[in-house]
């Protein structure tokens, strides 16, 4: 029996039912993937449910305002993602005539969508044989073949590509791609790959030269930089509050969230003071400040570690456009913030 073979077995006996599986609609299958981008499955899922249910179609994607997009986004994080989502419903509708482009290079030519996700949906939906190649084919077959390849390293995805095509065949490109990402997923895991139960456990190089551990090979880490977010929570007798748009490149573009001063280090409460951000929405002379949490909120995006402190200000009046408490669950905002909002204006009287 070949190496595909042996995984294709393995593949029908062990896959799992997700419900973007059911299918070959490019746009469920294009969903599912963008979803599922640098987001786990168990995380994903419910939110691929949300979108199916929320838009059934790309024309309903595409009609839907860009705000209701990002809310029902909010929790996944990487909000270009909605964004590209969005964008390219809407060029689907307008220049595709609401019809997928069935080639990988053609799929290449959408906005969000990358080699990863054009084989994807290029061999799933149209059985055109591209090899998708994710961190579980890396790992899969750098363990099995002994490949020191650093999959960090700008060539890297042509090598493993070319690699997984040569297995993969003509027969069922997609078949073949969803099983080798379940493999990688299930069996030869990233820490505790099972490889008492592996089918290929007799000719992998890394278990048989005790390199499990060792790859896939990686050059360097990246590094963490680290920000000081510090939030005024303003509030009136009126239950007001202001939320301004981040409109930056930067984390959270196009998200809402309360007005921020951003500092290299922890501000004391003088220091905030002393600051002309509070002027801009109220008289800085007439208000009272405290600070909501004791110990900065740690939150880790994936090269940024946020040190979150949020600020009441107290104010008789604020200027510019405010928002009432009870309606800021109705914006996008970064998961932090909607966990904050959540605790802060449900434990109001």
């Amino acid at each position: 029996m070949t190496w595909t073979n042996l995984l294709m077995a393995w593949y029908q006996i062990n896959k799992r039912p997700f419900p973007w599986r059911k299918s070959r609609d490019p746009y469920k299958i294009w969903l599912s993937e963008i979803i599922l981008q640098q987001t786990r499955i168990a995380q994903g899922t419910p939110f691929y449910i949300s979108f199916i249910d929320a838009f059934p179609t790309v024309n309903d994607l595409a009609a839907a305002e860009e705000q209701q997009v990002l809310k029902l986004w909010q929790g996944l994080g990487y909000y270009s993602r909605a964004r590209n989502l969005h964008h390219t419903a809407q060029i689907i509708v307008s220049q595709y005539n609401s019809v997928f482009p069935k080639t990988f290079e053609e799929l290449l030519l959408l906005k969000g969508v990358g080699n990863y996700t054009a084989s994807a949906i290029s061999s799933i939906c149209f059985d055109e044989p591209q090899a998708v190649v994710d961190g579980n084919v890396y790992r899969v077959l750098a363990r099995y073949f002994g490949k020191e390849t650093p999959i960090d390293a700008s060539y890297a995805l042509k090598e493993f590509k070319s690699l997984a095509k040569e297995l993969m065949g003509t027969e069922v490109p997609g078949e073949f791609n969803q099983a080798l990402m379940e493999f990688g997923a299930l069996q030869c895991t990233p820490k505790t790959p099972s490889c008492d139960t592996c089918p290929f456990q007799i000719k992998c190089v890394a278990f048989n030269q005790s390199l499990i551990s060792k790859l896939p090979f990686k050059k360097g880490k990246i590094k963490v930089t680290s920000r000081h977010f510090n939030y005024l929570v303003f509030e009136t007798p009126k239950n007001e509050t202001i939320l301004t748009k981040r409109i930056k490149k930067d984390i959270w573009e196009q998200l809402y969230e309360f007005p921020l001063l951003e500092s290299s280090e922890e501000l004391t409460l003088k220091e905030l003071i002393t600051d002309t951000l509070i002027s801009n929405y109220t008289d800085a002379n007439g208000v009272s400040i405290s600070k909501l949490n004791e110990k900065p909120i740690k939150h880790k995006l994936s090269h940024q570690q946020l040190y979150i402190t949020f600020w009441k200000v107290n104010t008789e009046r604020l200027m510019g456009p405010v928002v009432l408490g009870q309606d800021i669950c109705n914006y996008p905002v970064p998961i932090v913030l909607a966990k904050f909002i959540a605790n802060f204006y449900n434990s109001k009287p």
